[in-house]
């Protein structure tokens, strides 16, 4: 037999090579920021066309390199930051020029200028395909100016799979705000296309978060420190009363890197219980600083996921450290005492009985879905089941035997479940999933018909979004209006709210659109048309949930909508929404051997 196994052309490598490293244009922002900020820049500017699919560039005032270094960092393997392997333990740096830029090098057209601070002229590096055009001396600002035109252009298959200009942008955007918060001593200028977006002074970390997120910033941030032997944390949470529904305000970064963990997370969230809205998250950027010996960075290629060595002792002191924040300023126990602060400060303050406090913080924590299951909306007690018109008669059972329940055809079991008799059985149906069919389908003929039909907002409420979120929204307006939604601007990344989609139980049209863009976000199948994609998330975030209860007419009315759908037997994201329980099975549990 011949041999079949060969090396690959250095053409074909570099490309696979590119593939774990530039994912999008986002992925190629990220690695040439960070390599501006490890030359040492206190000014990086970052350009984008088309959301970086046409152009990326980045301009630092960095050190600069030499003709040596510059055409050695187009090559593979090439690094300023590891000499040995022990090396790979001890990173504290993002990564100087080398192997990145070979990466976006292999599928783009690159073009870059750098100069040294003592020298009177730079290099000029054109490449394309990794294949170096032109090498040349040229004159220059000191530091480094790369551009990346026309990302993935040899390679049609990936260039495909990248999404609308508008979520590109949201990436990138997000890659910026990350690399903005971790080194507020840098100035850092974003252009979209003509357009400034940002256009941040070095300063201090607090007004590096108002000037990415907005004033409304200033009056909720909470200063977070706690230190130990094996860990260092600081940084900022947000006020409980402030927490959105949306994600994508929480931001940990370990020895000024950006990492997610859902273990931190939950640290966090832990920190905040009892103090949360429902389905809230609260605003926090944390930092933690260790010794590099304790982490392993190199967990994901994109290094945003690490493994400490000790998990157990980072929880607990980002948990303690969340709390006592939270305790200093009156929002929750103090851990280093018995009594509540909080509430002997409010005692202090207005003078209120404890009584009087307990029960407004009771009320306060609750949230509104507990007080409306004491009382419904006419705010009359609520009336016994077993007195309800048109509801199910709860027979009282005898001793050790199941309620018998009678005059009806259509009852709840634990909340969750619709049991409807049908002509040789039962119907047995998720009311969840199916609402969410019924909503889907009616969402989805809503943006065909373009009807835009809409109910006006009593009292407007505003909403701001990250800039990135901005975008998407603006991408979107026509099916948002096509749902019902109308946003007037009202300032930068701020939208005015005076509609929403009627004949929904969600009563703020704030919240409904802060929880749909959540779910939209988090959607898993980015195949689908926005249009869809779109529909799916409102029907998930405004359907019946499982717990709630129905009144008779409600179950009868959902159940014939649901036999009315396209694709009444699963839910959009492929649920079952019904079991047919035929009498045959029904008498098999009976049938004796």
């Amino acid at each position: 037999m011949a041999d079949i196994i060969q090396l690959l052309p250095e053409s074909i490598a570099n490309q696979i090579a590119a593939g774990e490293v530039v994912q999008r244009p986002a992925s190629a922002v990220k690695e040439l920021m960070e390599n501006a900020l490890d030359a040492g820049a206190t000014s990086v500017t970052l350009i984008v066309k088309e959301g970086g699919k046409l152009l990326i560039q980045v301009i630092d005032n960095g050190c600069g390199m030499s003709e040596t270094d510059a055409r050695m960092s187009l090559e593979r393997h090439a690094t300023s930051k590891i000499r040995k392997a022990e090396d790979l333990f001890a990173l504290r740096t993002m990564g100087f020029r080398g192997e990145a830029l070979a990466s976006i090098a292999a599928v783009s057209q690159l073009e870059m200028k750098t100069r040294l601070a003592d020298r009177e002229l730079g290099t000029r590096l054109v490449v394309e395909a990794s294949e170096v055009k032109i090498q040349e001396p040229v004159a220059c600002e000191k530091g480094t100016s790369i551009v990346v035109k026309n990302l993935f252009f040899n390679v049609p298959a990936r260039r495909n799979f990248l999404k609308s200009t508008a979520v590109e942008m949201k990436h990138v955007m997000d890659e910026f705000q990350r690399l903005a918060l971790a080194f507020p001593s840098v100035a850092f200028t974003l252009f979209q296309g003509d357009e400034k977006v940002y256009d941040l002074a070095p300063g201090k970390l607090s007004h590096r978060i108002v000037n990415l997120f907005g004033k409304n910033f200033e009056s909720q941030l909470i200063p977070c420190k706690e230190e130990t032997d094996y860990v260092r944390i600081t940084g900022y949470v947000g006020k409980p009363e402030f927490a959105r529904k949306t994600r994508g305000e929480q931001f940990f970064f370990v020895n000024q890197r950006f990492i997610r963990s859902n273990y931190l997370h939950h640290a966090v969230m832990s920190a905040f219980e009892g103090l949360l809205p429902e389905q809230s998250y609260p605003f926090y950027v944390l930092f933690l600083e260790l010794d590099p010996k304790h982490i392993d960075v190199n967990v994901h290629p994109t290094k945003t996921e690490i493994k400490f060595d000790d998990e157990r002792m980072v929880y607990n002191v980002m948990r303690a450290a969340v709390r006592q924040a939270l305790g200093v300023h009156h929002l929750a126990p103090s851990l280093d005492f018995g009594v509540d602060v909080n509430l002997v400060s409010k005692l202090q303050s207005r003078g209120q009985s404890a009584h009087e406090v307990f029960i407004e913080e009771r009320f306060q924590s609750s949230g509104k879905q507990q007080w409306k299951e004491l009382f419904p909306d006419d705010l009359s007690p609520r009336v016994p089941e077993s007195l309800r018109k048109d509801e199910p008669v709860v027979v009282e059972p005898e001793k050790d035997k199941p309620a018998i329940l009678g005059n009806s055809t259509v009852f709840q079991v634990a909340n969750r479940f619709i049991v409807q008799a049908s002509s040789n059985g039962l119907l047995i149906i998720d009311q969840q999933a199916a609402h969410e069919r019924i909503l889907f389908e009616k969402f989805q003929l809503a943006m065909r018909q373009r009807k835009g039909e809409s109910q006006q907002v009593l009292f407007p409420q505003t909403i701001t979004w990250s800039a990135g979120d901005c975008a998407l929204i603006t991408e979107m307006m026509p099916e948002l209006e096509a749902l019902g939604f109308r946003l007037e601007p009202f300032g930068k990344n701020t939208f005015l709210i005076t509609g929403m989609p009627p004949g929904l139980r969600e009563t703020s049209g704030k919240d409904l659109l802060e929880g749909t863009m959540e779910q939209f976000k988090n959607q898993s199948d980015l195949s689908l048309p926005v249009a869809d994609r779109l529909a799916r998330a409102l029907a998930r975030r405004s359907c019946i949930k499982s717990g709630s209860v129905l009144q008779a007419e409600e179950m009868q009315v959902l159940v014939q909508q649901l036999m009315r759908c396209k694709t009444p037997q699963y839910s959009p994201s492929g649920q079952m929404t019904f079991f047919h329980l035929e009498e045959e099975k029904i008498a098999a549990y009976f049938n004796r051997s």
